[in-house]
């Protein structure tokens, strides 16, 4: 995420991962046929740099995708979720190598100089025409934001919210699960745009939003003054928006990728990972 500066970083990010629709009939791509099952051992994997797992990232690196702006330090989710992959794979620490590449460039079409890419990328059909994804690693949740003096900031579940005057984006993941799961007495105020939901929490016109977790951070940090993430939220039904690792359009690592996050969610270690880095520690509670 090389950008002029943080504010436009992070709404880069945040129009990169919006709440609007996305068509994931197709979650990954790549060759459908598996390698022998030697194949994914680190010493015949075929990377960039020979003996290294090279990853890009964009800079500067966000929290809590990342912490410090150091994505070798293993701290911040994504930083952990790449260093998990690459225990999977066999990779040491120390064999790790970071390249800085801009958020859309890992995702244009072309020879990459990274072995995988780890950047909030959603997973849609139009991009794995150009590159290859693995399965997903984080499945994006809503999350709720209201002012931090306001009458709902201290909700804790979902039930508590059954009074609040909703604000959300029309044609938005965040309004199905607004209508499906938050199920609020009145219905929601809808909005052409999401700056124009984002405007409404500001003057007061509605007690809270609701946004994919991604935009909330952004929301909070760089939108609304004085504005809190409440708390998120899984969404039901649908095909659910997920972010993949990005690797070069045709290459044999994808399959050995895959099965390392596969082999992650199983153990329950993606799962541990997100609760560290994006739930209560981030300022985004679980609403029940």
């Amino acid at each position: 995420m090389v950008r002029p500066s943080t504010l436009l970083a992070l709404g880069a990010l945040a129009a990169a991962v919006a709440c609007a629709p996305v068509d994931n009939t197709a979650t990954s791509s790549g060759p459908s046929a598996a390698p022998a099952a030697t194949a994914c051992t680190k010493d015949q994997l075929k990377l960039v740099n020979a003996g290294k797992l090279t990853i890009g990232t964009d800079k500067p690196a966000y929290e809590p995708w990342f912490k410090g702006d150091d994505p070798s330090n293993g701290q911040g989710f994504e930083s952990a979720v790449a260093f998990a992959v690459a225990g999977e794979l066999g990779f040491d620490r120390d064999q790790v190598q970071w390249n800085t590449v801009k958020f859309d460039t890992a995702f244009a079409p072309g020879a990459k100089q990274f072995d995988f890419d780890v950047n909030q990328v959603s997973i849609t059909p139009d991009r794995a025409k150009a590159v290859d994804f693995s399965h997903g690693y984080y499945t994006v949740k809503q999350a709720v934001v209201a002012l931090g003096d306001g009458k709902f900031a201290g909700a804790k579940t979902l039930a508590e919210l059954k009074d609040a005057k909703i604000g959300v984006q029309v044609g938005t993941t965040s309004l199905d699960a607004v209508k499906s799961v938050v199920k609020p007495a009145d219905d929601p105020n809808v909005y052409n745009d999401q700056v124009d939901a984002i405007n409404a929490l500001k003057n007061k016109q509605v007690d809270a939003i609701v946004v994919d977790l991604p935009t909330a951070f952004y929301v909070t940090a760089a939108q609304v003054e004085g504005s809190k993430i409440v708390g998120q939220f899984g969404a039901t039904g649908g095909t659910p928006e997920e972010f993949g690792l990005v690797m070069e359009k045709g290459t044999q690592l994808k399959t050995c990728v895959d099965k390392a996050v596969d082999a992650l969610k199983s153990k329950g270690e993606l799962a541990k990972i997100e609760q560290q880095w994006l739930g209560s520690a981030a300022g985004a509670p679980e609403l029940s």
